[in-house]
């Protein structure tokens, strides 16, 4: 099955690996398998795919990641649309319309 991707380059996920132990919560709790652990280390796989939900940062302990969580643009149907007809996903609408919801 192909990933729902959000919207390129938009997501607002920040991950300090300076901060990060390694304890995989953000691998555990990722419904999109943003994360991966690497060298001791969370690291981001593919930014693109994160909706922005926010388990992420409520789950780190050491507060190595932070998301501007809320509804995003995962309401949009433009994203849905495009995943199942294979099309570049968009917030719909252009110009002073293109807002999400």
């Amino acid at each position: 099955m192909k990933e729902m991707v959000y919207l390129k380059n938009v997501v607002t996920l920040q991950l300090n690996t300076e901060k990060c132990n390694g304890c995989g919560m953000c691998v555990k709790v990722c419904p999109h398998n943003v994360f991966e652990i690497s060298g001791g280390k969370a690291r981001v796989i593919n930014r693109d795919l994160c909706m922005e939900c926010g388990a992420c940062a409520l789950n780190c302990a050491k507060k190595a990641l932070s998301v501007n969580s809320g509804l995003g643009c995962g309401c949009a149907t433009g994203i849905i649309e495009g995943f199942f007809n294979g099309t570049e996903p968009s917030c719909g609408g252009t110009g002073e319309k293109a807002a999400c919801c």
